[in-house]
């Protein structure tokens, strides 16, 4: 029998990677992970953490901007002390990659640093500086997730990605964002309630047009609404040019488009790219998509090489960190655990939420997309858009308060929720529980069931339309419809 440096080797310490180590490690399997920078992955260093906390930064200074005096409050003046707000942004991010690194060492699972390329299908080196040690593991996973991707137009060297908005060291006064996703619209927000004068550049005629059209419609107007310029239609840069003052102007590929000048930064944000170039995948047998480099995988997140896996962002599907997280504890239970051969994540009806300026909420299908599926006859619709409480007091005509839209898009005779989809204020925090009831087959009837909390806004989930006169079907283990009791645990 063959013996290995390790049963299972990860390559990437990012959340799903660390995650898959450490539950194999659970497993009593000997363990070790190799990362190249820092612990923690896009997620905690470039991603998510911090820019929650760039959100959050935004939407305190919006309320102190515009909420505060509807209230009765004297308008404070609002200063970012921008570096000192990074120093403590970065300070904390730090701390977390300590947390993740320390938490590989109680878990028993060794830490290797540097660059990893496969050599044969059990055997990697792994290079730091002048370096190179060989490794060899029974299972080796990939995970070694993906950066942002610049398009080969001239003048990019001017530019930004979303990784180098993370270290700027001041505010820009004037920022161009390039790109119609949810990480350009997301950062365009921050931008924008922070002070800076912002323009979205996008290639077609809105941001996030694969959501729910009258999710990114509603967003649209709201950008507009808080002073966001759009470029529309302008299918992408043709070229970016630095002023003689240091300034950048940016020049779009649709012609007769007036130029963007007295740009401060020009944050490109076109998409996401794997990090496998180096790896030599070729070597060992694991195939990619072709023209996009994702690593291709089944269900059970298997590779086209027996004993080499793959999961999170580089494998292109459902890239959010939570998933890459559940993915790996699936995968490390189904390699290691005796009974569980059959292990797997679901990819289906994953709660996803954009932190834009209003933050937008999605589970599920579209409304077009469950359309295609099912058929128009076999879909019903309830919608709500209506003014939060929060504003109402605020002294403006009704019509020009910030509006919450909300969505429920059912199929079938028992109305099963196939999609819900909300966009504005604490849209984040009441996603995740309509995700539990989605998973679990909840119907509009059951939605029904639960009694509204008042006053929120999540309470027009589960009031919208002709509340109770959906037919009585319920996708529950015990029913809860039509005033049952609540179930009972097996003792």
């Amino acid at each position: 029998m063959t013996s290995y440096d390790f049963d299972l080797l990860v390559i990437g310490g990012g959340s799903g990677g660390i995650a898959t180590a450490k539950r194999a490690a659970l497993h009593g399997k000997k363990v070790a992970v190799v990362e190249r920078a820092r612990w923690g992955g896009t997620c905690v260093n470039v991603g998510c953490v911090p820019k929650k906390i760039m959100y959050t930064a935004a939407s305190l200074a919006e309320q102190m901007k515009h909420d505060v005096v509807h209230f009765g409050f004297e308008q404070p003046q609002v200063k970012l002390d921008y570096p000192l707000f990074k120093k403590r942004r970065d300070a904390y991010i730090l701390r977390l990659d300590k947390i993740y690194e320390s938490g590989l060492a109680k878990s028993g699972v060794a830490k290797i640093i540097g660059d990893a390329t496969f050599l044969d299908a059990h055997t990697v080196a792994v290079t730091n500086d002048e370096t190179t040690q060989n490794v060899t593991a029974d299972k080796i996973l990939i995970a070694v997730g993906g950066r942002p991707m610049l398009p080969d137009v001239p003048g990019t060297e001017h530019c930004i990605t979303s990784d180098g908005f993370f270290e700027m060291e001041e505010l820009p006064t004037k920022a161009v964002v390039v790109g119609a996703g949810y990480i350009a619209v997301e950062l365009a927000g921050v931008l924008n309630g922070l002070g800076v004068e912002t323009h979205l550049v996008v290639r077609k005629h809105k941001a996030l047009r694969t959501f729910d059209e009258e999710i990114s419609d509603h967003l649209d107007k709201e950008m507009m609404r808080q002073g966001i310029t759009i470029h529309r239609n302008t299918m992408g840069l043709s070229r970016i040019e630095k002023q003689d003052d240091g300034k950048k102007k940016v020049f779009m590929v649709t012609e007769g488009m007036e130029p963007i000048a007295d740009a401060d930064i020009v944050l490109y944000a076109p998409g996401r790219i794997p990090n496998t170039e180096t790896l030599n995948l070729d070597k060992v047998g694991v195939e990619v998509i072709p023209g996009k480099g994702f690593i291709k995988v089944d269900d059970f997140q298997n590779t086209t090489a027996e004993n080499i896996f793959a999961l999170g962002d580089v494998c292109g599907k459902v890239e959010l960190t939570p998933m890459a997280i559940a993915a790996g504890r699936r995968l490390a239970d189904r390699l290691f655990e005796e009974g569980k051969a059959n292990s797997k994540t679901s990819y289906e009806l994953v709660p996803t939420v954009v932190f834009s300026h209003p933050t937008i909420g999605t589970c599920g299908m579209t409304e077009s997309q469950a359309i295609a599926k099912y058929g128009q006859e076999n879909i019903k619709v309830y919608k709500s858009k209506f003014p939060n409480l929060y504003y109402g007091i605020f002294q403006m005509e009704p019509d020009d308060k910030p509006r919450t839209f909300m969505k429920l898009v059912c199929a079938g005779k028992e109305e099963l929720v196939v999609g819900l989809h909300i966009i504005g204020m604490g849209a984040d925090e009441m996603l995740q529980g309509f995700g539990v009831a989605m998973k679990m087959g909840a119907t509009k009837a059951d939605f029904d069931s639960s009694v509204a909390i008042h006053p929120t806004g999540a309470e027009e989930l589960v009031t919208m339309g002709l509340w109770g006169t959906s037919p009585q079907e319920t996708g529950a283990k015990v029913s809860p419809l039509m005033g049952a009791p609540p179930p009972e645990p097996t003792l």
